[in-house]
């Protein structure tokens, strides 16, 4: 396997801004995977460019040529800056690839070091093999430990490397067995995409948390977190792959098989508010609409008299519309996002960190002066961003400004593949609705309820608390699955009602 150095970076913005000046979750990780075409890791950067918005941290390609056997590229950054050199891409030859894009949930934070960055590749008894996971292992110290108990010696921090471990453990005699007898260990969420020399594995975990999809390209086969890269290859969507499922994928067709014990499956209703692209499709519906409708629910739920709708770019777009179509009141850009945003070879000083959220947003000020504004956000975390648009707004001459936020409040850390504060760091976690419309300094501020969520995704008799649809552990404190590491460390359940 090729080994990569990490290169001299240049100032990157949006490092420091994750450090705290950034309160957005930050998205779990993508994964794809193509079998059956000429040059499939060029398939696999371009699938994973469509996915860049689910991790921008690093991103690495393994392939497999009956000649050459299997090859691995990884590197720090975007896939544009790095996937697209010919130079680069010539050295991943074949027709079995696999890919990852990375924002770091576990391992090493801050201080992205070139061995977490996935996929994970092992050479087993019957052939190497390499496997890529979204998601979040909850048990993974106490698998850990185990396992360096047993003699196993880790190479990164990443609690997917577990997987790979458990699987070099394992007694049965194929590699798509032992991953299933690995798995069955695992606890949490996971999609993973694997591959051998001659296979392409896809499985989700039974409760399906996050997303896994089938697609077709001429004669080959695609994996993939999202619809919206199948898209971007030619791809036809097949299906998503099923929770609990596990597809083993040759030239001969596709392989299902239901390896876990089935429970009630507990999608990730945040997919549906804020990771997903807008152009991608889940559960039969599409994100843009769903995210829309979110809209017209929140109006519905909070109307208030008001001049202009604007949404705090680009993840609040479509709800803003759906909430402007539902209270008739005027659709605006009061707020323009510098796409150029992701890199700079700025010196990091004081004035520029000063400067925070201007660098990304800048308010319309003939359009904002002397309106009373709606803004619509889809979430709000520790409340820091939150609080310097609104005085960007109050900057620009507007005489009020009204918060609504199409997601109820986050007051529960993510535990399944989403980077979320600690607990106490949470702005729900400590203050009422009106507390936080107090500490942002807004005219109003109003969530959508659970209820209102739940309805807008579909379920038209809102949540049902006995039986939820979705995982909504982040709004709930429901965590579908104990987190057991953190629960070892002192973190505590919300009491039963």
């Amino acid at each position: 396997m090729s080994k990569q150095m990490p290169p001299a970076h240049p100032f990157d913005v949006e490092a420091w801004q994750d450090a705290g000046e950034d309160d957005k979750p930050k998205e779990e990780c993508g994964v794809f995977g193509v079998l059956g075409v000429t040059e499939a890791a060029n398939f696999v950067a371009l699938g994973l460019h469509a996915l860049q918005h689910r991790g921008q941290e690093a991103g690495g390609i393994v392939c497999h040529d009956p000649d050459q056997g299997f090859n691995s590229a990884r590197r720090f950054g975007y896939v544009r800056d790095n996937f697209t050199k010919q130079s680069l891409m010539e050295t991943l030859p074949g027709p079995l690839a696999i890919g990852h894009v990375r924002y770091s949930t576990t391992g090493s934070k801050g201080q992205t070091a070139i061995r977490d960055v996935q996929p994970f590749f092992g050479e087993f008894s019957m052939g190497g093999a390499a496997i890529a996971h979204n998601g979040n292992i909850t048990n993974a110290d106490a698998l850990r430990r185990e396992l360096i108990e047993r003699g196993s010696i880790f190479q990164s921090s990443s609690d997917s490397e577990c997987i790979i471990h458990l699987m070099a453990r394992s007694l049965q005699r194929t590699i798509p067995e032992r991953m299933e007898d690995a798995l069955r260990r695992v606890e949490g969420a996971f999609s993973v995409v694997a591959m051998t020399r001659s296979k392409l594995i896809g499985v989700r975990d039974p409760l399906g948390v996050r997303p896994l999809v089938l697609g077709q390209v001429a004669d080959g086969w695609v994996l993939s977190s999202e619809t919206c890269a199948l898209d971007i290859i030619g791809a036809r969507f097949v299906r998503e792959i099923e929770p609990g499922e596990m597809v083993v994928i040759t030239d001969d067709g596709v392989e299902s098989r239901f390896p876990f014990r089935p429970v009630s499956p507990r999608f990730c209703i945040f997919e549906h508010v804020y990771f997903s692209r807008p152009d991608s499709i889940i559960g039969g519906r599409s994100v843009y609409d769903t995210r829309r409708r979110i809209g017209v629910e929140l109006a519905r739920e909070a109307p208030v008299e008001a001049d202009l709708v604007c949404p705090v770019p680009d993840s609040g777009t479509p709800a803003a519309i759906g909430y402007a179509q539902e209270s008739g009141i005027p659709y605006a850009m009061g707020i323009v996002r510098n796409q150029y945003m992701g890199r700079t070879f700025i010196e990091p000083t004081e004035q520029i960190r000063n400067m925070g959220v201007r660098l990304k947003l800048n308010v319309n000020r003939a359009l904002i002066e002397g309106k009373r504004v709606i803004l619509v956000d889809d979430s709000v975390v520790r409340g820091t961003t939150s609080r310097k648009i609104k005085e960007m707004i109050l900057d620009a001459g507007a005489s009020e400004v009204h918060f609504r936020i199409a997601s109820p409040p986050t007051a529960w850390p993510c535990f399944y593949g989403v980077d979320t504060p600690q607990r106490e760091k949470l702005l729900a976690a400590t203050m009422s609705e009106e507390e936080m419309r107090e500490h942002l300094a807004v005219d109003s501020l109003r969530f959508i309820s659970l209820d209102g969520l739940y309805r807008a995704v579909g379920e038209s008799g809102g949540r049902n608390a006995k039986c939820p649809q979705y995982c909504d552990a982040c709004f709930s404190g429901d965590y579908p699955v104990a987190p057991s590491d953190q629960i070892e460390k002192g973190f505590e359940l919300k009491a039963a009602e």
